[in-house]
């Protein structure tokens, strides 16, 4: 459903849209958690649900959905598995067995390859699982004294052993903005990255971290001020994704841009151009020659296409 909303600038649209990595239905049991018992009792309950992890890969069946195991089918490690929530009465868990050496093959998949095989729901669940995983594992020592961790509340909290500080899970927030060209609204302002896709055709929406003591609308200014040197006005909120490499948040937006002269910043981007919205549309549907955009699993697609077909409109 789109709501809009007449502004100065521009029609705001509010979308109700649950990205890949979002949409978890799993109650997180908060309540619940701050019982050290009842976690226990549901952690040596055989209607329990575990999710497999081996180095951050997931386990997967032949088809390629997560493969949910059975306390039963558990192997004998010594790792304290991570509540994720409770779901009609049944738990579900996440469970690392990186250090485990399995007797057969299994199939661990990326987490990336895997969301675009499950259900949105699922991919919400997932993202949840691998986000808190690597966090325990980067976790593992105080970083005032440097004692040794221990799980609390399931796993959704880490205290230290030796002076009792407690760690709570990070999340970092990232914008992720389409700016868009003021003067017609008929181009819009996309960047290619250092790096692997330095040589490719494929460009996304600008993106970087809010820093500390930073407004969302400040880091979307900045940011794109910093990657080239265009000056952006009016900002809007679009909507929210997950996304657990390891643990952002992402914060997509657009932006209307007061300037049209870019000035790339090449110690961050190998290019920032305008696209018009003849070739964002042919690009959306991989049919233009020399540029590639991303795809569904990502926010950056939802911003750029809610744009090209009219949805948010100057």
């Amino acid at each position: 459903m789109v709501k809009l909303v007449e502004t100065n600038f521009l029609i705001l649209t509010v979308f109700s849209l649950d990205h890949t990595f979002a949409g978890n239905p799993l109650d997180r049991a908060e309540s619940l958690r701050r019982d050290e018992k009842a976690i226990q009792h549901l952690t040596r309950s055989d209607q329990g649900r575990y999710l497999i992890f081996d180095k951050l890969k997931v386990l997967v069946d032949e088809n390629g959905q997560l493969d949910w195991c059975p306390k039963s089918k558990l192997p004998q490690i010594d790792s304290e598995p991570t509540l994720l929530g409770i779901l009609k009465e049944t738990p579900y868990f996440a469970l690392d067995c990186s250090e485990y050496a399995w007797p057969i093959e299994m199939n661990f998949a990326d987490c990336r390859t895997t969301a675009m095989q499950i259900t949105g729901p699922e991919t919400g669940i997932l993202s949840q699982a691998r986000s808190q995983l690597e966090w325990h594992k980067k976790n593992r020592f105080c970083g005032v004294c440097g004692s040794e961790n221990k799980k609390e509340r399931g796993g959704q909290v880490l205290r230290c052993s030796s002076c009792n500080r407690h760690i709570f899970p990070r999340t970092d927030p990232v914008v992720i903005m389409l700016v868009i060209d003021q003067s017609d609204g008929d181009r819009c302002l996309l960047g290619q990255g250092k790096g692997r896709m330095v040589r490719s055709n494929f460009y996304s929406a600008l993106a970087g971290f809010v820093d500390q003591g930073e407004s969302i609308e400040e880091a979307v200014k900045r940011e794109v001020r910093e990657e080239s040197d265009i000056e952006v006005g009016l900002v809007q909120y679009h909507s929210s994704q997950p996304w657990p490499f390891p643990s952002s948040l992402m914060i997509g937006c657009h932006a209307l841009a007061n300037t049209i002269d870019i000035v790339v910043n090449q110690s961050e981007m190998a290019d920032v151009s305008w696209f018009s919205k003849k070739e964002i549309i042919s690009a959306l549907n991989q049919k233009h020659q020399t540029l590639s955009v991303p795809g569904e699993i990502a926010i950056a697609h939802h911003l750029i296409k809610s744009w090209a077909t009219g949805k948010l409109r100057i």
